[in-house]
């Protein structure tokens, strides 16, 4: 079994109703920090990307550069711009082909990651989505099955949730808030631990 463009199409939609869910928690807590849209930002972004799955083609790469594009084009926000990003390193990383293993996904979760934080002009340690990332990228290294890999990133992230709580934002409007955030769990993290309880039903 690996990841295919139907098993992307069955991850969004799952996706999409998570973000419904959680839509008011992910805007209450970027509220404290930020502009207080990180909600609308997922929710939007994920029920475009269903809109068009039934166009999604076989080809894997073509797949995550549609998914891609659909979600910016409902929102321009430095998060969903950062969402986008991710998706379009995992097309160059897949174009041409049907499929994609799943001990592919620590590479392809690199490839997002590097990209993200070249995007985003931010590091590790920096307590935004890209620690959460990259907890969940080492903590699946090894493993080649999705519920194996989902358990063990939704256990690195909530670690990093942890070990972050009591430290500042380092970058965007969180960091002008600085040590306000001192307490506060990162509204990106959180955002991509709802994505993985997403993918986890």
């Amino acid at each position: 079994m690996a990841l295919t463009t139907s098993i992307l199409k069955t991850a969004w939609t799952r996706v999409a109703a998570q973000m419904d869910a959680c839509k008011d928690e992910l805007n209450a807590l970027d509220g404290a920090v930020g502009d207080g849209d990180l909600g609308i930002t997922m929710s939007r972004g994920a029920r475009e990307v269903v809109e068009q799955l039934d166009a999604l083609p076989d080809d894997l790469g073509m797949a995550f550069m549609k998914t891609a594009q659909a979600f910016t084009k409902t929102s321009g926000s430095t998060f969903g711009t950062l969402i986008a990003t991710g998706l379009m390193a995992a097309a160059k990383a897949t174009k041409g082909r049907t499929e994609a293993p799943w001990s592919e996904m620590p590479a392809l979760l690199t490839g997002a990651l590097d990209a993200m934080k070249a995007r985003g002009k931010a590091e590790l340690g920096d307590k935004t989505v890209l620690d959460a990332l990259a907890a969940a990228r080492d903590a699946i290294q090894g493993k080649d099955d999705p519920a194996g890999q989902l358990a063990a990133a939704a256990a690195a992230v909530d670690a990093t949730l942890a070990a972050f709580r009591d430290k500042p934002n380092k970058v965007g409007r969180a960091r002008i808030f600085a040590e306000k955030t001192v307490g506060l769990d990162d509204p990106g993290m959180v955002a991509f631990r709802r994505v993985v309880d997403g993918l986890t039903k």
